[in-house]
């Protein structure tokens, strides 16, 4: 019979290491298995990176051949923003993915975490020559908020990155036409606040499309309301946007998925 560990994590921390890099690494860890849970997943694909705290140019990033349900605390890779490994690691790290963070983290100092997704209907979304559709609830909380790169192909030539980087611009989503979803943040719960509300319209949109019948419209004043409200609610304090909802989510793998701690 295998024993749960109980051991508080912050115990189990490994020696050597600061209390704000395993804190970091526990949140990433969560951040994984929430993704997982909501079904945000691509096989072993796709990643979430956060800054080491105190450690400039440094980034946690998954073991490339693990799922996300298999993410823990410890087994999150440091590495540079070449990707060098600077951890002890029995896994490697996947360099095609890592091109679009390690760019977007060394021209965006406000970039503490990025999260990229293949979500079908993320995706779907991305495939559609016109993009985010403006009419429903969610996509109105994002008014001018969205940038767009177009596909080059796999990522994996230098050559792009400067155009990522000028895509990207001062935003904080993206969708990677043809490819899926790309959110950063200052912190995961900002993050994750603004992925969440770009899936959800995602998702609404493919399934109000699909109906065939035509969309009640948004109005241009209604939308800009809808953000204006939406981010008044961050204004205070950014890094601490989608706290709630995070730690709510986070609760949660406590309960159903605990080992993500160690």
């Amino acid at each position: 019979m295998t024993i749960l560990d109980t051991t508080p994590a912050s115990t189990r921390k490994p020696v050597g290491m600061s209390d704000e890099e395993w804190q970091a690494r526990l949140e990433l860890a969560a951040c994984y298995r929430i993704f997982d849970h909501l079904g945000w997943v691509e096989m072993i694909f796709n990643h979430i990176t956060l800054r080491v705290p105190g450690e400039d140019g440094h980034l946690l990033i998954n073991p490339f051949g693990l799922m996300y349900s298999e993410v823990t605390a410890s087994n999150l890779v440091k590495i540079d923003l070449e990707g060098n490994i600077l951890s002890d690691s029995d896994w490697p790290i996947n360099q095609a993915g890592l091109l679009i963070h390690s760019v977007i983290h060394a021209n965006r100092p406000d970039a503490h975490c990025i999260m990229h997704t293949h979500s079908t209907a993320g995706t779907a979304v991305a495939c559609l020559r016109s993009g985010l559709d403006p009419d429903n609830f969610y996509a109105a909380q994002l008014h001018d908020m969205v940038a767009y790169h177009d596909f080059e192909g796999i990522t994996v030539d230098p050559d792009e990155k400067p155009r990522l980087v000028a895509n990207l611009g001062d935003r904080d989503l993206m969708i990677l036409r043809n490819h899926g979803l790309l959110a950063l943040g200052p912190s995961i719960s900002a993050a994750f606040a603004d992925l969440w509300t770009l899936q959800r319209a995602c998702e609404i949109q493919i399934a109000a499309q699909s109906s065939g019948q035509p969309l009640v419209p948004v109005s241009l004043e209604a939308a800009l309301r809808s953000t204006e409200v939406a981010r008044s609610f961050q204004m205070g304090d950014r890094s601490r946007a989608g706290r709630t909802l995070f730690d709510a989510l986070r609760r949660r793998i406590d309960r159903v998925a605990p080992d993500y701690a160690v």
